[in-house]
């Protein structure tokens, strides 16, 4: 069964970075899609960033410049790099995979677009 388990969350303060990671068993990342998404408190899940299989990235205007996605085919992991964080940042971070790769970032950035996902990492972000 497929599995992808995120880590790297949790309470920092306002300018602050974290690195989340996310890995997967039974499933080979590298090709098809991956992802990050977060939901806010009362909020819906949403896009934060992408990386296509061709190695592209995408992201949400509201993290561009601060967060980068990387992965690690190797270690069939991939990994959000969070710089300058904000108390507006704070969410569950969840990462996605899909066997599709997707070259714009309106497919990219749906959530049904995804297949597999995992269970979540909290960030906090104090002020």
């Amino acid at each position: 069964q497929v599995q992808l388990t995120e880590s790297g969350g949790g309470l920092v303060q306002t300018g602050d970075s974290l690195r989340l990671s996310c890995t997967a068993s039974h499933l080979t990342f590298g090709g098809g899609s991956m992802a990050w998404f977060r939901q806010a408190p009362g909020k819906e899940r949403a896009f934060v960033a992408g990386i296509p299989g061709n190695g592209d990235t995408y992201y949400a205007d509201s993290v561009k410049g601060r967060f980068t996605i990387s992965r690690d085919i190797a270690k069939n992991s991939l990994f959000l790099q969070m710089n300058s964080l904000k108390p507006e940042d704070t969410a569950a971070y969840y990462c996605a995979t899909s066997h599709v790769t997707y070259y714009s970032i309106l497919l990219a950035s749906k959530e049904q677009s995804y297949l597999y996902w995992g269970q979540g990492t909290q960030v906090t972000v104090s002020s």
